[in-house]
């Protein structure tokens, strides 16, 4: 045996994911719970610390782990910097405090012959003092020491139990037989923008809503601008590089592609276009040049704003890699490469690569490269199309090897697939994920699914980000609400979630399916989309203030501090946001019917605010402005989804009386 044995088991470490396989996450700032069984043979007493530092090495900080009973143990910490991190546990037998507690049952039992007792005290005491080393920790343990070797029974053990021996005891205790918990469990502390943040989505090419034609880079800055308007900071793209032509496909996914059709922006590769290879490193012509791109990121960040990037790993028949690395792709038995199929849809504009080819290192490196690529053009935020149909192994390998250069990178994993896929992909190193957020409507599934994602395990390494539409999804919920469902599903992805987006057209209530599917009527997928971005009944206006009331509330930049509350209608949803301080907590009302006005008594959990059963609180809507005087944890809430979607309560005490005037805060 090399290692020490075992002093002390310390088992059942909590947050881990797979004992230590993967890394649970955090926001900046946020706190780490540990929890863990700890104890040993016998009847000593333990103390126990837990203890966290940058990933691989450096020194330990420490803070006290206390007993929760049944050798439950508790403590926590706080890590502020982004970047990886690693916590552990160390526990020990005490033998100080061991010996005081043997004391106080011989001194409580009668007996007063005590003196091997005391000795064996006062030595314990010395060799705390020489740990302290010189100073005047290291003085005042030989002064105890000394009044111990001389005290009789009573003074020792009075003397065992001085705050201030006990609080030297504690600090200089003896660790030569602890035990450190192995494997150490490693922590991700993401940066705001990964934790915080609205997206939104719009193909460049439809910028300016031009019906015949498409736009560039440079005629990008008014979408920009309008996102921005309505409090978007986080611009996704999806892809910008050069399209096939073989295959290409035409309008509403047609076959066959006229003349002056764009084709499919994720049909990736075009070897007669673009300056810079024409594949994932290049951009498409007709959008620009890579110059224009780099013109248009930098645009972006002086609004405050960061370009999200589409990492699509697909190829058109045209792609550089099909001529060069023909052994990258799936084959025939008669050799020629396979087309993507999701049966009974049919891709013939993509080759899928194959991830475990002969060549497959090279391959590997060759998709970091490319996300590095544009990372050294100013882009830190990925959307990964379909990553589920890739090897976890790579996502996690490439992961770490683009963060390694890159610590701020975030990436989102667009993977609608079996529930412990989604979360092995996380777990894998995905900062951000797509939901079922998008097809949960009734109240109960609401509940369930915001309770499951909010709730360990899930929430420490599940991060949800809740878009309400995207390209290739046009919620039933969407199609046939109109207005209203708009606004309400708005509501539910700005409020629930910290991170959440939108796709164009959402907020001009887009809502024509191809019949009887969840798909779009004319998709820009397939053409060029032509808008009028100001039309009659747009809700950019509420977007807006949707956005405000999230910059302007710490609480709602939480993600497992959601709480559901009892709502009393099937049909309306309660929940709150607040902070641990409790000077910030917002509560939501929003109704979940489109087409009818819904009220019903609602139920405040006073004594989790502070607020007493028959205290008077106030209630301000960051919607409309208006406040509530409410009385006891019962009150009525009544909500129209034509005029009053939702109630965004935030919470109000009265802090006194100023000139007669009740004053909130």
């Amino acid at each position: 045996m090399n290692k020490s044995p075992e002093t002390v088991a310390i088992r059942r470490i909590s947050p881990s994911l797979d004992n230590a396989r993967f890394a649970i996450k955090r926001a900046a700032g946020g706190e780490v719970a540990v929890e863990a069984d700890i104890f040993k043979e016998g009847h000593d007493e333990l103390a126990a610390l837990v203890k966290w530092r940058r990933a691989g090495g450096g020194e330990w900080s420490e803070a006290p782990m206390h007993p929760l009973g049944n050798d439950r143990w508790a403590g926590s910490f706080t890590l502020a910097e982004p970047g990886d991190w690693e916590f552990t546990i160390e526990a020990w037998g005490e033998v100080f405090f061991s010996w005081q507690h043997e004391l106080e049952k011989k001194f409580a039992a009668g007996q007063r012959e005590l003196q091997s007792e005391i000795l064996e005290g006062a030595a314990f005491i010395e060799s705390a003092a020489k740990r302290a080393g010189k100073g005047p920790d290291s003085a005042a343990l030989k002064e105890f020491a000394k009044s111990m070797r001389a005290a009789d029974a009573a003074a020792a053990h009075g003397l065992a139990h001085d705050p201030k021996l006990c609080a030297l005891m504690r600090v200089h205790a003896d660790r030569t037989l602890s035990t450190v918990a192995e494997p150490f469990h490693p922590v991700v502390v993401d940066r705001e923008r990964a934790t915080f943040a609205a997206w939104y989505e719009f193909f460049p090419r439809s910028a300016e809503g031009k019906p015949d034609s498409g736009s560039t880079f440079r005629d990008c800055l008014g979408r920009i601008d309008d996102a921005k308007a309505m409090g978007f900071d986080v611009i996704y793209f999806p892809p910008i590089h050069p399209i096939g032509e073989t295959n290409r496909k035409g309008c509403n996914n047609s076959t066959t592609c006229q003349p002056g059709e764009p084709g499919v922006p994720y049909a990736i590769g075009n070897r007669r276009q673009g300056a810079n290879g024409g594949g994932h490193k290049d951009v498409a012509p007709e959008l620009g040049t890579l110059g224009d791109f780099d013109w248009l990121v930098g645009e972006v960040r002086k609004r405050g704003m960061e370009v999200a990037l589409d990492f699509a790993i697909n190829c058109s028949p045209d792609h550089p890699y099909v001529h060069e690395h023909p052994d990258w792709f799936f084959k025939r038995p008669d050799g020629s490469i396979k087309y993507a199929e999701n049966p009974p849809k049919k891709y013939e504009d993509v080759y899928p690569l194959n991830f475990h080819n002969a060549d497959w290192r090279a391959l590997w490196d060759e998709l970091r490269d490319v996300i590095l690529f544009w990372c050294g053009h100013g882009v830190e935020i990925f959307r990964v199309d379909n990553p589920h149909t890739k090897p976890i192994a790579f996502w996690e390998w490439v992961i770490a090897e683009v963060r390694a250069k890159h610590p701020g990178a975030v990436f989102l994993s667009e993977a609608f697939t079996k529930p412990k896929m989604m979360h092995e992909l996380a777990k894998a190193g995905f900062t951000q994920s797509y939901t079922y957020f998008t097809w949960r409507n009734a109240k109960w599934e609401l509940e369930e699914y915001l309770a499951e994602l909010t709730t360990p395990p899930v929430r420490d390494f599940f991060r949800a980000n809740f878009f309400t539409n995207t390209p290739d999804i046009l919620p039933e919920f969407l199609q046939r609400g109109g207005r209203p469902a708009f606004h309400i599903r708005a509501v539910l992805a700005a409020m629930a979630s910290p991170v959440y987006g939108i796709y164009s057209g959402f907020e001009l209530c887009e809502n024509t399916p191809v019949p009887g599917k969840e798909e779009y009527l004319d998709s820009e997928k397939y053409q060029f989309k032509g808008r009028d971005w100001n039309a009659p009944g747009n809700i950019k206006g509420y977007l807006a203030r949707l956005n405000k009331i999230r910059s302007e509330n710490r609480a709602l930049r939480g993600y497992d501090n959601l709480r559901l509350h009892k709502a009393e209608n099937d049909n309306i949803l309660f929940f709150s946001k607040s902070t641990e301080s409790l000077d910030n907590t917002i509560l939501v009302a929003v109704t979940l019917d489109p087409y009818n006005g819904q009220g019903g008594f609602v139920t405040v959990p006073l004594g989790d605010f502070g607020i007493g059963g028959d205290e008077e609180y106030v209630l301000e809507d960051l919607i409309s402005g208006e406040w509530f005087h409410w009385r006891g944890a019962r009150n009525f809430v009544g909500l129209d989804p034509h005029q009053r979607p939702a109630h965004i309560f935030r919470l109000r005490r009265q802090s006194g009386r100023e000139a007669g005037q009740v004053v909130f805060v």
